[in-house]
């Protein structure tokens, strides 16, 4: 990329994260009037996010989202909402009658930032933490993102999104799962990225962004309770463990749904603690889109979203709550339910994976999952020898060595804010943790694989990991702990602070250095970036290896493909339309053809340049080449690379479904 398109593209993102951020904080003071720092940035994220989610659903809902329109369509929203709402500074909530007002927070307003000994140390901590995730991301920078879900779903559908303008139908991958109605909150964003750049330079580099956010929102979660360093010491902790690191430089959405649940949580204790057992509308509507914006990115977050609204309306006053249902549900569905209602259209079902309660059938595809055979870690609770080969040896590998203290500890944070004396929030909160693990236990990949081989369970941890985060930022918070904390002989001998602070002037300065910094930083890196991207690349077989160096040449062409993995093969430039090949069938249904004359027919109506026809994977004993590598060969298909278990075809024509052998 030119240094032209690199201006260009910092010139959109910039306009288009602007006009989101303006009409995110105008909405923040109407909504959340009393939030100030840490928690009123968290909240502006949290509508920022949904807003450019918003606006890109509605532009693919009618096939045109394109750079220009989405451009105009933010920044109309923006100036709409700074205009109607930038003088707001009130509104009267849910009140419990019962309860005395609390003291204003203490934390609520500084005029400076107070530095203590704990804080730094918590400082000193996560800036480890966002450096060794920031390692990761540097390993993608030479590379491109080489992760399974990366270049199976993940940048597939946001290149789709980005090819296409389009948001609702369907993008057909490989029948694994039915990976097709999957939510797709995340693959927005790095499909934004595009949008401004024609190519994925960005993508590697959200989820660092991410990354931070997950901070930020751990802090907020102690801030009520004056344990904000304690709270961020230990979620950083928890951040960093190998189960969430393959998050780095990927486009894998753990880590974006783990932030909105983080958040969603950290506003809600602020909101009470803030409003003194106040829940203001603004409160509920915030939290609880935060809650649907995680369910929007990914299934297993759907259990705890619920849990967490259903929570809010419970500790509301029994004659507020219909109110609050409708303040703190609806914006959860606005958040995620996007992805939800297009599966109902496309199939009758909102969760096609599901075919029946009980003795009511539901519209579901007629196949198989496909992929690893499903089992669930509650299958497999009271087995022995799997915990011994698998469960134990995958959790000291994801958690770390001190696996058994973090989990012991997490669990503790979770239950104690159960107990006496922690509150209504706390509790809610504590339960929104114990329904992620709860979903991870009965997740059908969490021990995916054959039947006493879990292979997928280590790969799984990544579903359990917000429970983690969650328990331990909690843990400090904990009515039982908490004065301990505070009253500690380390905090007492810490108390001198040193209030840092940057005004006028000097702190725009400051600002405007750092974003020419990164600016002009961002030039070179981005250029190796797009030399090294899928140059070498090495993480799967040696035929698809060549493949997707080969298709790094190539632009603007229609191939097909058998390969899972098939996100390298629309080229550098994204300009590669790329199908796996196969047959759709009723309510959303898509399966690989089984018949030579099938898969003729399905090029021919693809009008497809090129084939890519390989295995994912080798297998001893097994044939080179796929089925349909034979199904091509034909005077019109010219042969262009050949490496088990790869096979590159060029089709010059038609294929005659009647020569086939």
């Amino acid at each position: 990329m030119d240094l032209g398109g690199y201006l260009l593209g910092i010139a959109y993102l910039t306009l288009l994260i602007g006009f989101a951020c303006l009409g995110a904080t105008a909405l923040r003071l109407r909504l959340l009037p009393d939030f100030s720092g840490a928690p009123a940035w968290l909240a502006v994220t949290v509508l920022a996010a949904a807003l450019l989610i918003w606006v890109g659903e509605l532009l693919g809902t009618l096939g045109i989202w394109k750079a220009v329109p989405y451009l105009i369509g933010m920044g109309l929203l923006g100036f709409g909402l700074f205009a109607s709402f930038r003088g707001w500074r009130g509104g009267r909530g849910v009140e419990d009658e019962t309860s005395p007002a609390a003291p204003p927070s203490p934390h609520a307003r500084t005029r400076g930032w107070a530095v203590d000994a704990p804080t730094l140390i918590a400082l000193l901590i996560a800036a480890a933490a966002v450096i060794h995730f920031a390692d990761g991301v540097r390993l993608r920078l030479g590379t491109g993102m080489t992760g399974f879900d990366s270049t199976w779903y993940h940048g597939p559908f946001a290149a789709g999104f980005f090819q296409t303008g389009n948001t609702w139908d369907l993008h057909f991958i490989a029948p694994q799962f039915l990976a097709w109605f999957y939510p797709a909150n995340s693959e927005l964003f790095h499909a934004m990225g595009m949008l401004a750049f024609d190519r994925d330079v960005v993508s590697p580099l959200l989820n660092l962004g991410w990354f931070i956010g997950c901070l930020v929102a751990v802090w907020c979660m102690g801030r009520p309770f004056g344990v904000a360093p304690f709270s961020l010491a230990l979620g950083a902790i928890a951040l960093n463990v190998s189960a969430l690191a393959d998050q780095a430089g990927e486009a894998r959405n753990d880590i974006v749904g783990t932030l909105f649940l983080l958040a969603a949580v950290a506003i809600a204790l602020n909101a009470w603690s803030e409003g003194g057992r106040r829940f203001s509308t603004g409160a509920l509507i915030v939290t609880g889109l935060a809650a649907g914006l995680a369910a929007g990115t990914k299934l297993n977050f759907l259990l705890p979203a619920a849990v967490l609204v259903a929570g809010l309306v419970a500790v509301i006053p029994s004659g507020e709550r219909r109110r609050a249902l409708v303040a703190a549900g609806l914006p959860a569905l606005a958040g995620g339910g996007y992805w939800y209602l297009r599966n109902l259209a496309h199939t009758g079902n909102p969760l096609p994976w599901i075919d029946s309660i009980g003795p009511i059938s539901l519209h579901a595809p007629d196949q198989a999952l496909g992929g690893r055979d499903a089992h669930s870690v509650l299958s497999y609770f009271t087995d022995t020898s799997v915990w011994s080969d698998w469960f134990l040896p995958g959790l000291h590998a994801g958690f770390g060595l001190l696996w058994p203290l973090l989990a012991t500890l997490a669990i503790g944070g979770l239950v104690l804010c159960l107990g006496r004396g922690a509150g209504p929030l706390l509790r809610v909160a504590g339960l929104t943790g114990l329904a992620v693990a709860v979903a991870w236990l009965v997740a059908p990949t969490s021990a995916s694989g054959p039947e006493g081989m879990p292979r997928g369970f280590e790969s799984g941890l990544r579903y359990l990991a917000p429970a983690l985060v969650l328990g331990l930022a909690l843990l400090p918070a904990a009515p039982q702990l908490r004065q301990r904390l505070l009253s500690s002989t380390f905090v007492a001998l810490s108390r001198t602070k040193h209030e840092l602070m940057f005004r006028g002037r000097l702190g725009v300065a400051l600002g405007c250095l750092l974003v020419a910094l990164v600016v002009a930083g961002g030039y070179p890196v981005q250029r190796h970036y797009l030399e090294s991207r899928y140059a070498d690349p090495s993480f799967t077989t040696p035929g698809l290896n060549a493949a997707f160096r080969w298709s790094r040449t190539i632009s603007d062409a229609r191939i097909a493909t058998t390969s899972t993995r098939q996100y390298p093969l629309y080229g550098t430039d994204l300009s590669n339309h790329v199908d796996y090949i196969g047959i759709e069938r009723p309510h959303g249904g898509f399966i690989a053809p089984a018949t030579c004359q099938a898969w003729r027919r399905l090029l021919n109506a693809g009008d497809y340049d090129y084939v890519v026809a390989s295995f994912d994977r080798t297998a001893t004993g097994k044939r080179a080449f796929p089925p349909s590598s034979a199904w091509t060969e034909d005077s019109h298909a010219t042969l262009v690379l050949s490496k088990p278990p790869t096979v590159v075809f060029k089709l010059r024509s038609s294929l005659d479904p009647s020569a086939c052998r």
